[in-house]
């Protein structure tokens, strides 16, 4: 027998869940018929596509036992599978993911609390361990003749070892601590089997033994003769609900199944089923989850989608059954036409599932529009969730860039919460010529340039666009429904709100600018005169093509840390009296003095310190004496 130990995060997490994780701990035995179901689903597909096991003949079933006295133990067994002595020490000794181990060191400890969790990590069957003082698993590769037996009290170590078994699989054998044994009982396990597994698509069945008393009999004492008989009973429907006909199912039935298939314990915020006939012949059933998964933003996120064939499970892990902009959505792709042997490399290029993906992809974003339609109260729900992943999309997925333009949603300078292009676009003041947004900073920052006061002031209204991916989505849209978007702080913008009299005031103040622009030297790329300014006396903008100040700074962590410095435009106000100080001046050492302190506090509007804080603030003190 062969002791070994935990690795660390393996031990870090049966801590988590052993003493502060399940708030609910009847969860487990969900966790483990998942499993079992699991299990099921790679031989069922192995048996039709693996050369070594093809035509490997078996009755997929699920059967769980007890005992009553003790020490009192819970038993699942199935016949899937299995797993030799290396499967069972990289599964159960490990766990695979990095966003796993990120996200349990990120945990509150209020989020530990919430039972939905272990099933996300997929690493649910420590959760057995809420209620066992030792687990026992013997299990069986198929195909192979040996059989092995994994056993761990959940502490610091674990044992594997030969043993026998008949037949592939596994079987789980829990005993049952102080905590557990209340589930050594028919009815509490047939309860929870048809609370959460009962759309499992293997049979279930429970054995137990029932007593029977016969009055009419009685045994030397005078009391009613004793009968037991042994009874083995299916407890599920076994049904695979995304088959049936939509008009068949309750929203209940549909709610029950998201948890109880995708691990969560809240219910979802809307599903879409769809069954396709004709050319293609499929069945898809999308969830969008309450909340964004945890590892929406990992590198290694876990997809949500679950691939079948003719109800013969395929896979879990591709992340091409949807573009990655809609990893957050759950559900199942059921194809009647796929092969079964269908490999990763080839999912990607086979014609029938292109042709499911695009038609999926193209079905999730026109339900998610018509819910902005109808039901504006649930879409502000999705959007607070879901809104990042979608500007994604308009990057990544041309084909798809005009409806995700209608989906989409930005804050704005003149309204309360999200706002739609199509709202701003019907709000537009007569003769405007673009849609007006201000990106490359948070939000808070925003808000506050001089240039969005100065668009507000002159009653046009501003898309505020402050998440870190706009600055880069953005620029590539170019436009919405034949409108220009213009960025108010590049300088493609500054033509647009002149009138004749602002430009013959801005050509009079152009030699100022000449002299800022001497006195700031290659600070600045140009000192320009502009009369949107109102109350400010300059402000920060940058040329079409040159990247914001956030651009900038993302470029720079993502290695490009010897790029060249991207010099700004001033943009002066010609009506500021501070820029006539500096008109009327001859003194040149408060002329740059001055321009140099205008420039700095223009940074500072945008949220970028100045390159020389030093002398920035001696330059101040030197106005101010």
């Amino acid at each position: 027998m062969a002791n070994r130990k935990f690795k660390t995060e393996v031990a870090d997490l049966l801590h988590l869940i052993i003493h502060s994780l399940y708030s609910n701990k009847e969860i487990f035995l969900r966790e483990l018929i998942s499993n079992a179901s699991d299990a099921i689903d790679k031989l069922r597909y192995l048996s039709l596509t693996d050369e070594k096991l093809k035509g490997f003949s078996f009755e997929p079933r699920i059967d769980i036992s007890f005992t009553e006295e003790s020490p009192r133990t819970l038993t699942i067994r199935d016949n899937g599978i299995g797993m030799n002595e290396e499967d069972l020490n990289s599964n159960l000794g490990t766990i695979a993911s990095s966003g796993t181990r990120k996200f349990l060191a990120s945990l509150s400890d209020e989020q530990k609390k919430d039972s939905n969790l272990i099933g996300q990590f997929g690493v649910g069957f420590y959760s057995a361990f809420m209620v066992a003082s030792r687990i026992t698993v013997i299990s069986r590769k198929a195909g192979e003749d040996k059989a092995w037996k994994w056993e761990s009290d959940g502490e610091s170590s674990y044992s594997i070892e030969e043993a026998e078994r008949d037949g592939q699989g596994s079987t789980i054998i829990l005993t049952l601590g102080e905590e557990g044994e209340q589930y050594a009982n028919r009815w509490e396990l047939e309860n929870l089997i048809k609370k959460y597994s009962d759309n499992i698509a293997y049979p279930i069945f429970l054995e137990y033994d029932q007593v029977h008393y016969d009055n009419e009999k009685k045994d030397d004492k005078g009391n009613a003769l004793k009968t037991t008989e042994h009874k083995v009973e299916q407890i599920n429907s076994a049904s695979a609900l995304w088959k049936r006909s939509k008009s068949s199912i309750k929203d209940e039935e549909y709610r029950e199944f998201y948890k109880n298939s995708f691990y969560d314990s809240e219910d979802p915020l809307f599903y879409i089923h769809t069954q396709a006939e004709g050319a293609t012949e499929y069945t898809t059933l999308f969830y969008i989850p309450a909340k964004a998964p945890f590892d929406m933003y990992y590198a290694d996120y876990r997809p949500g989608v679950k691939l079948y064939v003719k109800r013969v499970y395929i896979t879990d892990d591709d992340k091409e059954l949807l573009p990655s902009y809609l990893r957050f959505v759950r559900g199942i792709i059921d194809s009647e036409d796929l092969p079964l042997n269908v490999s990763r490399e080839i999912l990607q290029e086979n014609r029938v599932m292109v042709s499911i993906r695009n038609a999926s992809v193209k079905k999730l974003l026109g339900e998610f529009r018509k819910i902005s339609e109808n039901n504006p109260e649930l879409y502000a729900k999705f959007i607070a969730e879901y809104n990042r992943p979608l500007k994604e999309g308009l990057y990544s997925d041309y084909a798809n860039r005009d409806a995700l333009l209608e989906l989409v949603r930005y804050k704005s300078s003149t309204e309360d919460g999200f706002v739609s292009l199509k709202d701003y676009k019907s709000r537009m003041k007569e003769g405007q010529k673009a849609i007006y947004y201000i990106s490359g900073g948070k939000e808070e920052v925003l808000r506050t340039s001089p240039l969005v006061a100065a668009y507000r002031e002159k009653g046009y209204e501003v898309l505020i666009m402050g998440d870190d991916i706009d600055d880069i989505v953005i620029g590539t849209v170019g436009e919405y429904d034949k409108t220009p978007l213009k960025a108010i702080n590049k300088a493609g913008a500054l033509d647009d709100l002149r009138n004749d009299e602002d430009k013959a005031k801005e050509e009079a103040k152009k030699p100022v600018a000449e002299k800022m622009k001497k006195a700031l030297g290659d600070k600045v790329k140009d000192v320009v005169v502009s009369s949107r300014l109102s109350s400010s006396p300059a402000a920060v903008i940058f040329s079409d093509d040159d990247p914001s100040m956030q651009m900038q700074r993302l470029m720079k962590q993502m290695g490009g840390s010897d790029m060249p410095e991207i010099r700004p435009l001033l943009e002066i106000n010609p009506d500021s009296p501070v820029i006539a100080r500096i008109e009327n001046s001859d003194d040149e050492d408060y002329i740059a003095a001055l321009s140099s302190v205008l420039l700095d506090q223009a940074m500072l509007q945008e949220g970028v310190m100045p390159s020389d804080p030093a002398a920035f603030a001696a330059a101040l003190t030197k106005l101010l004496s």
